[in-house]
């Protein structure tokens, strides 16, 4: 993987986990509920990924980032999917995000992108 686009994909991860840090805490004093609490792990790795294709550790990283940055969004995007079929409230006031959505679909757009294995 290029210097570049680990750049965007470390860029797309901080940008993802630090949003689903944020909304795992969406309802305030309220106990966290499941999926928040999927989100904030999810969102703690993803932002700990992110910080690692900053460093030299990326090449011992080599080919798992792409890999992983698809697991991220299944989760994401699979967490996102059972609110909005169950219409049930997984954070905040919603019963899914829009914006978790956005940012799962560039997450697996990033993964795909990674996974090729070659450099444009």
């Amino acid at each position: 993987m290029n210097a570049d686009t680990r750049l965007y994909a470390s860029a797309i991860a901080a940008v993802s986990g630090i949003y689903s840090i944020v909304s795992a805490f969406a309802d305030g004093m309220e106990p966290m509920s499941m999926s928040g609490s999927i989100m904030l792990l999810v969102g703690v790795a993803v932002l700990a990924h992110s910080v690692v294709l900053l460093t030299p550790a990326a090449e011992r990283l080599g080919r798992a980032s792409g890999p992983l940055m698809l697991m991220w969004a299944a989760i994401m995007l699979g967490n996102q999917a059972l609110a909005a079929f169950s219409g049930q409230s997984t954070m905040g006031a919603m019963p899914w995000d829009g914006g978790m959505v956005a940012i799962g679909a560039l997450m697996l757009a990033s993964g795909l992108i990674m996974s090729r294995g070659r450099d444009l």
